[in-house]
C-alpha cells in the first residue's frame, strides 16, 4: 500500500512547508513474509523453530543460542559493535537485527546467504559464534534430546527421518518469517491517519525524501527495492571516503562484500539494512562503531550524500526514524525440551582441559 499524494501534500501544506517532493513511493509493512516453496509454514514447524532459536545447546558449550546475538525479547539485536562467541570470540561485525529480516533478498551484510535457511546455517558451525564443528554435529546432539524427535515429527508430517539439519534450519527460517514489526506510527500514517505522526516527524519524513535518504532506504522495509530471492541491493559505504567520520569510526576498515567474492568492484560493497525500528538496534553501522542515532544520522548525510546537516534537520531525521518503530508481536519464552537424568553438553572444555562437571 502507498501513501495517497494528497495526504502528504496537505499534511505538509497544513505544516507551512511549500512545494514538498513527493518523489519517494511510501510502503506499508506487509502483515505476512514471502516463503519459499519448499519451506511452507505451518503451526507446528514455527513452534519447533522458536524452540531451536532460543535453545543454547546448538553450542558447543551449550551456553549461545541464536537469541544470545538476535534477542527478540528486544530490538533482534544485541546492542554490542561485535557479539560475543565462543571462547570469548568477537565477531567481525555488528549483529544485525532478525525484525524484518524475511524481507531481505540476501542475509548477512555482505550478502553472503540468499535465503534465512542458508544463514541459519552459518553460525552454527562457526568457530567464532556457535562453535560447533558442523551442522551435523550440532544435529546428533539434537537427537539425544528425546523431547525433539516428535516436534520434528509434526512439523514435518510424512517424512521417514524429520530430524536433519535442513529441516532445523527449515524450522528456524519459519520461525523468522513472523518476525514482524507492523503497524508503526509511519505505516499508520500511510495508511490514511494523518494524526499518526507528529509534525516534526512529518518533517524528517519530508527531509528523508529532500536530503537522497531514499535513493537506497526505500521500499516497505526501507532496505531497497524488493529484488528476487539471492539477488542483494548493495551500496558502497562510505561513498564519499576520506571525511572526519571515515576517519573516527574507522568506515572504511572493512572491505564489505569483496571478502565473498574478492571483485574489487564489490569493495566496500554492502546490504542496505533495514530502517524499520533502527531507533532499537544502537550502535550503528556493520562496525557498531556509531553510538547514537543522531550521530549515525550526521555519518550517513556526510558520508553517503556528502552533505553537512543542521542540528534541525538531525533532530527531525531521528524523529522520523523513531517513528518506523513498529508493533512488536507478544513474545513468550518456550519451554525447551528436557534431558531427564542426563546431559548432552560435553563435560570438559577441550580448550581449557577442565571438567566443568564434578
Amino acid at each position: 500500500m502507498r501513501l495517497k499524494a494528497t495526504l502528504l501534500l496537505g499534511s505538509l501544506m497544513t505544516l507551512g512547508i511549500a512545494n514538498p517532493s513527493l518523489a519517494a513511493d511510501w510502503q506499508v509493512l506487509p502483515d505476512q513474509a514471502p516463503f519459499p516453496a519448499d519451506n511452507p509454514p505451518n503451526e507446528a514447524k514455527i513452534a519447533l523453530g522458536k524452540i531451536l532459536f532460543f535453545d543454547p545447546r546448538f553450542s558447543e558449550h551449550g551456553t549461545l543460542s541464536c537469541n544470545s546475538c538476535h534477542n527478540v525479547m528486544a530490538g533482534g539485536d544485541d546492542n554490542r559493535p561485535n557479539s560475543i562467541g565462543m571462547h570469548d570470540a568477537r565477531g567481525g561485525r555488528s549483529a544485525p537485527t532478525v525484525w524484518n529480516a524475511a524481507f531481505y533478498s540476501v542475509q548477512f551484510w555482505d550478502g553472503r546467504a540468499a535465503t534465512l535457511e542458508d544463514q541459519a546455517k552459518g553460525p552454527v558451525a562457526n568457530p567464532i559464534e556457535m562453535g560447533m564443528a558442523s551442522l551435523d554435529e550440532a544435529m546428533a546432539r539434537v537427537a539425544q534430546i528425546p523431547g525433539y524427535q516428535p516436534l520434528f515429527e509434526a512439523a514435518f508430517p510424512g517424512e521417514t527421518n524429520p530430524l536433519t539439519g535442513d529441516n532445523a534450519v527449515k524450522a528456524i527460517a519459519a520461525f523468522e518469517r513472523t518476525l514482524i514489526t507492523p503497524n508503526s506510527p509511519y505505516d499508520r500514517y500511510v495508511k490514511g491517519d494523518a494524526a499518526a505522526m507528529n509534525a516534526q516527524q512529518i518533517r524528517g519524513m519530508e527531509t528523508f525524501d529532500t536530503l537522497g535518504c531514499t535513493t537506497c532506504h526505500s521500499g516497505a522495509n526501507f532496505s531497497g527495492p524488493t529484488l528476487p530471492i539471492g539477488t542483494g541491493f548493495f551500496m558502497k559505504f562510505p561513498t564519499y571516503p576520506g571525511s572526519t567520520y571515515d576517519v573516527a569510526y574507522k568506515l572504511s576498515k572493512d572491505p564489505g562484500r569483496y571478502e565473498v567474492t574478492k571483485k574489487e568492484a564489490d569493495r566496500h560493497l554492502f546490504r542496505v539494512p533495514t530502517l524499520r525500528n533502527v531507533a532499537l538496534t544502537a550502535p550503528y553501522f556493520n562496525n557498531g562503531q556509531v553510538p547514537t542515532l543522531d550521530k549515525a544520522v550526521q555519518v550517513m548525510a556526510k558520508v553517503q550524500l556528502n552533505k553537512d546537516l543542521t542540528e534541525a534537520q538531525t533532530a527531525d531525521l531521528v524523529a522520523f526514524l523513531n517513528a518506523l518503530t513498529g508493533e512488536f508481536p507478544e513474545m513468550t519464552l518456550p519451554r525447551l525440551p528436557g534431558t531427564p537424568n542426563m546431559s548432552v553438553i560435553p563435560p570438559v572444555d577441550p580448550h581449557l582441559k577442565v571438567k566443568a562437571h564434578r
